[in-house]
């Protein structure tokens, strides 16, 4: 069938893109899905920045790609395996297929795929294929276009593994909905799945994108009892207040890190640092202030995605000597079929 996409042409042309062009609309020629694949009209889209990621080539991927990720859709057409949704249910798109049998998969870690995340690092769906492909007027031009991240949602329509989507409710409408297998698993996920925040712990997070405002809301359903926000922007941190951040600090370029990170231990209890720390900018600064705000016996926990050229240290004795802990998320640590159900629910309780 044909589909229309935002096809990314080449990684990092140079800024602005008004005038570099790196995407064009595109009319491609869609192929239909596997047996355990499924057919989706993508009803709205968000713009992640993993998505500038890979335009700006922080995130390297093959071209030409089909871009987008976060995403709602409907159900058009199933494969024969399909049993998790059907004709007509509305989706959330999530961006690593997960194969189900990999190690990963069976220690209940999905977002750490050892198949998904080979087939999206290759640009094809979890079958090692891709179905999307345009015509061309020289041989020498590329005929095949990648998918991102298995999902392809800045299309018309997409084609999808089965574990790519998440029936969720209907009534949640479609602009809200699309960021649930995104921002929303990721910033809450990061919060009640990767650090595991007790009732009434002290949280810190730096950098209020998408994710870190989700990762807030995750804070507040988890019960933290005290919640500091970093960034640069005001209005961001005004925002954050209004939702129910109990301090917010207004960091500028100017700004000495150290200074900045002994401002924000004083508004701790007795100026030892927060209990869980949470670095979602994708930036060496922001997780040395996450880590540096961070009390000893405490957890760092970062969900950026910084340049993969991007250098980070610290003393390495204060991970011994004051049992410092260190971790990545990525998804949010979730399972999709668990966790989106349930964070569709809390949004509903206006949570």
């Amino acid at each position: 069938m044909k589909v229309k996409s935002a096809v990314l042409q080449e990684m990092g042309r140079p800024t602005p893109y008004a005038k570099s062009k790196p995407i064009v609309i595109e009319e491609l020629e869609l192929a239909p899905p596997h047996d355990e694949e499924v057919l989706v009209k993508l009803l709205y889209a968000g713009l992640c920045h993993s998505d500038l990621s890979v335009i700006n080539a922080s995130r390297p991927r093959p071209t030409p790609m089909a871009l987008g990720h976060e995403a709602v859709g409907r159900i058009q057409q199933v494969g024969k395996n399909v049993d998790n949704v059907q004709v007509g249910d509305i989706v959330s798109c999530v961006f690593v297929p997960s194969c189900g049998t990999c190690d990963s998969c069976r220690t209940g870690r999905p977002a750490t795929c050892t198949t998904g995340s080979k087939a999206n690092g290759a640009g094809l769906l979890l079958c090692g294929q891709s179905h999307l492909s345009r015509q061309v007027s020289k041989p020498t031009d590329p005929k095949v276009i990648h998918h991102l991240l298995g999902v392809a949602a800045f299309s018309t329509y997409s084609v999808m593994n089965k574990n790519s989507v998440v029936k969720i409710d209907p009534s949640i409408p479609p602009k809200y909905a699309a960021v649930f297998g995104c921002a929303v698993i990721t910033g809450v996920g990061a919060v009640v799945n990767t650090a595991k925040i007790e009732f009434g712990a002290s949280v810190a997070i730096v950098g209020l994108g998408g994710v870190g405002f989700c990762a807030l809301l995750g804070a507040l359903a988890a019960g933290a009892s005290s919640i500091i926000v970093v960034d640069l922007e005001q209005s961001k941190l005004d925002l954050a207040k209004k939702l129910g951040a109990s301090h917010a600090v207004l960091s500028t370029k100017d700004t000495s890190l150290d200074n900045l990170i002994q401002s924000i231990k004083q508004l701790t209890r007795q100026g030892r640092g927060v209990d869980y720390a949470f670095e979602m900018a994708g930036s060496g600064p922001t997780l040395k202030i996450a880590y540096g705000i961070t009390r000893p016996g405490g957890t760092t926990v970062t969900a950026g995605l910084p340049h993969p050229e991007t250098q980070f240290s610290i003393s390495q004795v204060t991970i011994t000597a004051e049992e410092r802990t260190l971790k990545g998320s990525y998804l949010g640590s979730c399972v999709p079929t668990r966790d989106i159900p349930r964070y569709v629910q809390l949004y509903k309780e206006d949570q």
